[in-house]
């Protein structure tokens, strides 16, 4: 397979969140530009991963297409780019195109999707969640809250830079 640009594909948005004591990681603001590494964004902290995960290399970045928010925006969940915790919003590509094993190149960086994200109660953090639709939102979530990928390349994003379907990217090493 060939390096190739998915039609339409492109960094929406890209969004970090820095350590804040007490709280969690969403959610996220914008940045224009970042540095991917193998951690994950630089300026980025996300505690579950830092805490539960251990750091793992697997979750270093969180993936989330726009269209599934605007899906969400549509079912009358007000979902804002950046309220799920991804660190990339990307536009132009089905959630469905994204799965484990497939690589993408977004900017300078090269990302590999490891799994889907499972919702958890951190989704009650957002405020029109709460307690009270908390539990309904994480079901409306299930199969839907993006992809987790592993850095395989690092290097710079910057928001609008296309998004490029790679070959197995075994060959940037593990």
């Amino acid at each position: 397979m060939t390096a190739s640009i998915l039609e339409g594909g492109m960094i929406h948005q890209i969004n970090v969140k820095p350590k804040t004591r007490g709280e969690r990681g969403l959610p996220k603001k914008p940045v224009e530009s970042v540095m991917v590494t193998r951690a994950g964004l630089d300026g980025d902290f996300n505690l579950y991963r830092q805490e539960n995960l251990k750091g793992d290399p697997d979750s270093a970045v969180l993936l989330m297409p726009l269209e599934t928010i605007l899906q969400l925006n549509a079912e009358g969940w007000p979902v804002k780019v950046g309220d799920l915790g991804e660190n990339f919003t990307t536009t132009g590509i089905p959630y469905s195109s994204f799965s484990p094993g497939k690589a993408f190149r977004l900017g300078g960086a090269v990302v590999e999707v490891t799994r889907a994200c499972d919702p958890c109660k951190n989704l009650h953090l957002l405020p029109y969640t709460g307690t009270s639709k908390g539990p309904d939102f994480v079901r409306i979530m299930l199969g839907r809250r993006g992809w987790y990928a592993r850095v395989r390349k690092e290097g710079l994003v910057r928001r609008g830079d296309p998004i490029e379907e790679v070959p197995s990217v075994r060959m940037y090493g593990r």
